[in-house]
């Protein structure tokens, strides 16, 4: 015995077996207890659930941070600021692309809209790190009780990252690519830069971006000027732009600030007394701008222009300063003159068709329900010195058609084609006193007659185009060959002519109006055909020039061709000409141009130009039919084109004194049959003609004596220049090919 008790016996004389003896006894730790088996499984079956789940949530994780990983951080500051277009002067025309936004800085914003956004949208933006896990567990919950996903708990940075990439529609992918991005983006920038990014690209309604622009728009003043109740208003708008619109439901936008101002006193950033009184303060909203659209042919014209030089995001996103070659105070004359005249026409006596008021009262009571069926019209002008297009107008209204047809309607431009006819001829020899038979003609079955019904016998080739007899062109056309003049029209950008048809030499080919003044271009500028351009420069968000354009030409006429032309377009304002009204209309200064019709008066045009400036004018319907009767060019179209030179002489764009190119020319004696050179018999036969011509025309064509009077030696008139061009060495001699001859103009 030991102590009094024996090894093998308990207290109560039970033996103890070793294997009996507790746990404590032998300073070993108490067992688990082992929980009944229909526990167990269930508990197991949990725990590699929940390490499943973890390991899932991980590899989400990896795969929405590797896709977030893919969005550029810097689209966060490229905001779609509206793009602002200036005038040739500088002065703002009018804004394109991008949004409705000014651009601040935080420290801009009045600390008023800052703490009641923060209240409205986020009020813990300043503890998280782009997640509010507490608000997304709570939405989560409140969106499985309800079956949907309309609580989404998103965050400033993820409200920031969904306007940013344009993550749209309600799904667990897009708000988990929300998180991941929101995650990055405070990784990378702080909390003030994305509160600053966030205020700036915010929508608030009626076309409104940016706190800035917000708040001028709402309350008239900057955004670091707003109230307390101002800025609690402009807070309650972003949850619903249309619902809490001030312009629309000024009750229910004063509600959302009141909800505001009570959010922010039990969020502690405002005292009872501070949000009572701005509930009761009486929110001065401005009245809605009437929407008057910026929208005008001229910056329609550059916004097509804008699509050539641009790719379509940097249009869209907008923020460049944009200066355009457009002179604005002569665009509006332009503009004004168009009306005008277009007024004037559809109260002439036996007008056929509605006028643009009684379109616009039938418009207003509902009853229209076409476009615009009135007389339209298109403007372009154009500096003869650069190519630059200063004014461009496509109809009447931009709003109640956008249409631009200076820049889209092709339509067939009738006689305003027939100087690019003479003007081929000319590069064959023809001369403005060249006789040509102004006679009935027919080819291949078509017999064109004048426009007066009257045929004349042999009439100068100057005469011919002044007064746009038809027959005459057609002669000047044979001569001329048709494969040439459609070759010279694709030369000047006026389209391809793929079978050219003898009617061709009459106008019945289509182009714009702003083709065919560039193309007049080439009759002031001696053959150089300037590519017409409407842009400047261009500058970006930081200044810096990303586009410039520069005046670009090549050679597409004669120098001496075209200095005949504008020297027989220059009779067409002479008495008997097709545009001698001009004169009594009041225009004085030294010009040149052409006027059209064509067939049944269903397009009326006039082009004309001086030394500096070329301007197209085209009269018509947009569904062609006839105008009204005897809706000539010269009666039509003539009278814009006047008023617009007009005006532009007062704005400081001289005429010149004379509209022809600055060439070598002499006084030649030339036979008006052959075009060579006259001789005694010419003289005796009264076709000797003494004449102003360019030197280069000479020099081709007028190369050797007439041999349609006997062969005899020059008149002595020809300036003693002869025996060389005559001789057979000079390699100009009569008897070379008239192709030949052609050609080495432009070697």
């Amino acid at each position: 015995m030991t102590n009094g008790v024996t090894s093998g016996a308990g207290a109560g004389g039970f033996p103890i077996m070793p294997t009996q003896r507790s746990a404590a006894a032998r300073g070993l730790p108490s067992p688990v207890v082992r929980l009944p088996w229909w526990l167990r499984w269930p508990l197991r079956l949990g725990l590699v659930a929940a390490g499943l789940t973890g390991v899932g949530l991980a590899c989400v994780w990896l795969v929405y941070s590797s896709l977030a990983r893919g969005y550029d951080l810097k689209k966060l500051g490229t905001l779609p600021e509206r793009s602002i277009v200036y005038d040739v002067h500088g002065t703002e025309m009018g804004r394109l692309h991008g949004e409705n936004r000014i651009l601040v800085t935080l420290s801009d914003v009045s600390p008023h809209f800052i703490n009641a956004l923060l209240s409205r949208e986020d009020h813990r933006f300043y503890d998280h790190g782009g997640i509010d896990y507490r608000g997304l567990v709570r939405a989560l919950v409140r969106d499985l009780q309800d079956r949907s996903f309309t609580q989404g708990a998103s965050t400033i940075s993820m409200q920031l990252a969904r306007n940013s990439f344009a993550l749209t529609g309600k799904s667990l992918h897009r708000k988990a690519l929300e998180i991941a991005l929101a995650r990055r983006i405070e990784s990378a920038h702080t909390k003030d830069q994305v509160l600053e990014l966030y205020v700036n690209r915010i929508f608030f309604g009626t076309g409104l971006y940016g706190v800035e622009r917000a708040s001028q728009a709402y309350f008239g003043k900057p955004a670091r000027a707003m109230t307390l109740d101002e800025g609690a208003l402009l807070a309650a708008i972003i949850r619903g732009p249309n619902k809490f619109s001030p312009f629309r439901s000024p009750e229910v936008a004063r509600s959302g600030r009141d909800m505001v101002l009570r959010r922010m006193v039990e969020q502690e950033r405002l005292r009872p007394d501070e949000a009572e009184a701005a509930m009761a303060a009486a929110t001065v909203i401005q009245a809605e701008p009437t929407t008057i659209s910026q929208e005008t042919y001229a910056l329609d014209a550059v916004r097509r222009a804008l699509d050539s030089v641009l790719d379509a995001e940097d249009e869209e996103d907008g923020g460049l300063r944009i200066y355009t070659t457009i002179d604005l105070p002569l665009q509006m004359a332009a503009e004004t003159a168009l009306e005008q005249q277009l007024a004037t026409v559809e109260k002439s006596s036996g007008y056929p068709h509605p006028t643009r008021a009684q379109w616009l009262a039938r418009e207003k009571s509902g009853s229209s329900t076409a476009g615009p069926e009135y007389v339209q019209g298109s403007v372009v002008v154009i500096d003869n010195t650069t190519g630059a297009a200063i004014a461009v107008v496509g109809g009447r209204n931009f709003q109640e058609s956008p249409f631009n047809r200076a820049l889209m309607a092709n339509r067939p431009v009738g006689s305003t084609f027939k100087p690019f006819v003479y003007a081929s001829a000319t590069q064959t020899g023809l001369f403005p006193s060249t006789l040509v038979d102004d006679g009935p003609v027919e080819v291949g079955g078509w017999a064109p007659r004048n426009s007066d019904g009257v045929f004349g016998g042999l009439l100068p080739a100057a005469t011919g185009l002044a007064r746009s007899r038809n027959t005459m062109t057609v002669r000047v056309a044979q001569r001329a060959g048709l494969e040439h003049i459609a070759e010279l029209t694709s030369r000047l950008g006026l389209g391809t002519v793929a079978n050219p048809t003898p009617q061709l030499c009459l106008g019945n080919h289509d182009t714009t109006l702003y083709a065919l003044t560039s193309a007049y271009t080439t009759f002031p500028n001696g053959g150089e055909k300037l590519r017409p351009y409407l842009l400047d420069h261009i500058q970006n968000r930081e200044g810096d020039t990303i586009f410039r354009n520069e005046p670009m030409g090549y050679p597409a006429m004669a120098p001496g061709a075209t200095w005949c032309v504008t020297k027989m377009l220059e009779k067409v304002f002479a008495p008997g000409g097709t545009a001698a009204r001009a004169r009594t209309l009041g225009y004085t200064s030294a010009a040149a141009g052409k006027t059209g019709t064509t067939d049944d008066f269903k397009d009326a045009w006039f082009v004309g130009f001086t030394r500096r400036l070329t301007c197209g004018v085209w009269v018509g319907l947009d569904q062609p039919e006839r105008i009204t009767g005897q809706a000539y060019g010269g009666r039509m179209a003539l009278p814009v084109w006047v008023e617009i030179m007009k005006s532009a002489e007062t704005m400081g764009y001289d005429p010149g004194p004379s509209p022809a190119p600055e060439i070598a020319t002499e006084q030649t004696t030339v036979c008006s049959l052959s075009g060579l050179l006259a001789t005694r018999a010419c003289e005796a036969a009264g076709t000797a003609v003494t004449e102003e011509l360019p030197v280069d025309l000479i020099e081709h064509f007028a190369t050797g004596p007439c041999q349609d009077h006997g062969r005899e030696r020059p008149s002595a008139q020809a300036n003693g220049r002869l025996p060389d061009r005559w001789s057979e060495s000079s390699g100009r001699s009569p008897g070379a090919s008239l192709w030949q001859r052609v050609r080495s103009l432009f070697q």
